[in-house]
């Protein structure tokens, strides 16, 4: 058997990875690599004809792959591989793209490009490479510890978390907190519940103060919504995560910390090392900046103060030459120590091009035909993109529904980005919280996931997952749409 690659020699390929990075975006930034401006796709549903029913067979196979072939004794090893995935999902998001050229009612290849310029430039590519830079860059920084993991600790850590979503991202409080949580319990058995709620609180319902904060509000910042708009969702923030840490501190303490074993405990007991941060520098102001080439660096809209428009991917470009700067100067001791590698971030990106491309048919259908399902409350909106954002990706369901929410009568009320403020507080409520459904609601779910079970957690299957959310986070979600939403 050959030798697996040195620390040494996995130092030299992340530090490759980031001058190539940096390179790509030091040219971006000089306009020597400057895309040209592209202008705006239309809207879903913009075409004269809409899908077949069955053009959304592909997307219906792909999500009944992340489903099922993980739990197939068959099937199960062959999936673990991430390039196994991308023949799965790029197969399936080939034969999307051969409906778009050649069956759709409308079809022909420029239909079929318009369907890729849309999904890679608007959607994926700000999409995936927010979540890149923030798992990358948050990856060097290093908590350790091994504290007591009783109930209250382990609340206290998925609180944290929750507290800094909204302002570092959901991918990146994830990925700082994950591995402090999953150490504390090392030595408990019964852990995998205490990761589907650091998923709930951490990794979706965290995330609702700023469009950073989670993929559908940048979605909605994109299309117009002030950045500081989403903070005055603070009372259903401050319900829903209330109400899942208090869950959570009672099902561990009274149920499953006393199912642990004496040994076990002792275990844990008598290994205690207090908390430490490391790679606070650089990587701490590198998150702020991109933090601030969300809020500042849209390429609709022009820089505060001035009449200067960003180019196209400056943003994009910007994120990368930060990812780039925590590569080349952050410790690779530090990455070494937090097993980081791309697995995690590799699994999204081929999983998530798949899911983007595949389900354009199911979301043209649902725009064409979104206005005769008389969606026109915040609580008809709440729940038609809470579930469908827990099957079909938060991001993309969000914006198809906040485009639908435009053409809704909103006689007095207020208008935010040419929807009813009412209407969008159930659309951003139902895209985030209700993302946390399942594994494929939303990116960091999956990330989450897998460096769980890397670490040896046996997570729940996908079905089993959604009996936990179902028992535990839909009825808080109900109870916060039937007490807050107008």
């Amino acid at each position: 058997m050959l030798p697996g690659p040195t620390v040494s020699s996995r130092n030299w390929v992340v530090r490759a990875i980031g001058l190539i990075l940096l390179a790509y975006a030091v040219s971006t930034l000089l306009g020597w690599t400057r895309p040209q401006h592209v202008a705006p796709v239309a809207a879903h549903g913009a075409q004269p004809e809409t899908p077949d029913w069955w053009a959304v067979i592909p997307f219906v196979l792909l999500l009944a792959a992340i489903a099922v072939l993980p739990l197939w004794r068959w099937a199960e090893h062959w999936w673990e591989s991430n390039l196994h995935k991308l023949y799965v999902a790029g197969g399936l998001a080939l034969a999307t793209l051969l409906y778009l050229a050649v069956l759709h009612p409308s079809g022909g290849l420029n239909l079929m490009t318009h369907a890729v310029e849309h999904v890679v430039v608007r959607d994926y590519v700000p999409f995936i490479v927010l979540l890149f830079s923030l798992f990358t860059i948050s990856g060097g920084v290093r908590i350790e510890g091994d504290l007591p993991a009783h109930a209250l600790t382990n609340t206290s850590l998925i609180a944290a978390g929750g507290l800094l979503a909204s302002f570092v991202g959901t991918t990146g409080a994830a990925m700082l907190l994950i591995r402090p949580v999953l150490e504390t319990n090392s030595e408990r058995r019964h852990v995998a519940h205490t990761v589907v709620f650091f998923i709930f609180v951490v990794c979706n319902c965290g995330g609702l103060l700023l469009p950073i904060g989670d993929p559908p509000l940048f979605l909605g910042y994109l299309e117009g919504v002030d950045f500081f708009w989403t903070l005055s969702l603070w009372k259903h923030w401050v319900l829903v995560n209330s109400l899942l840490l208090a869950v959570y501190f009672v099902l561990d303490h009274f149920y499953h910390y006393p199912r642990e074993t004496k040994a076990d405990v002792a275990a844990d007991e008598s290994r205690l090392r207090p908390l430490s941060f490391q790679g606070l520098w650089p990587n701490v102001p590198l998150l702020v900046g991109v933090v601030l080439s969300v809020a500042l660096l849209d390429p609709g809209k022009p820089l505060p103060l001035t009449t200067w428009h960003p180019w196209l991917f400056l943003r994009e470009a910007t994120q990368l030459a930060l990812v780039a700067i925590s590569l080349t100067t952050g410790s690779p001791r530090l990455r070494a120590a937090n097993q980081f590698d791309y697995a995690p971030i590799v699994e999204v990106a081929v999983l998530f091009i798949g899911i983007f491309v595949a389900m354009q048919p199911a979301l043209e259908i649902l725009a064409a035909r979104g206005g005769d399902l008389g969606l026109d409350t915040p609580h008809k909106l709440f729940w038609a993109t809470g579930w469908l954002s827990a099957v079909l990706d938060n991001a993309p369901t969000y914006l198809v529904f906040f485009q639908a929410a435009q053409a809704v009568p909103a006689e007095g009320m207020p208008r935010v980005a040419g929807v009813g403020e009412p209407l969008l507080v159930g659309i951003a409520l139902g895209a985030v919280n209700m993302g946390a459904m399942s594994y494929i609601g939303n990116g960091p779910n999956f990330m989450v996931k897998t460096i769980a079970e890397r670490a040896g957690v046996a997570m729940p299957s996908f079905f089993r997952y959604v009996l936990y959310s179902s028992l535990y986070l839909l009825p808080i979600l109900a109870l916060d749409a039937w007490l807050l939403l107008e």
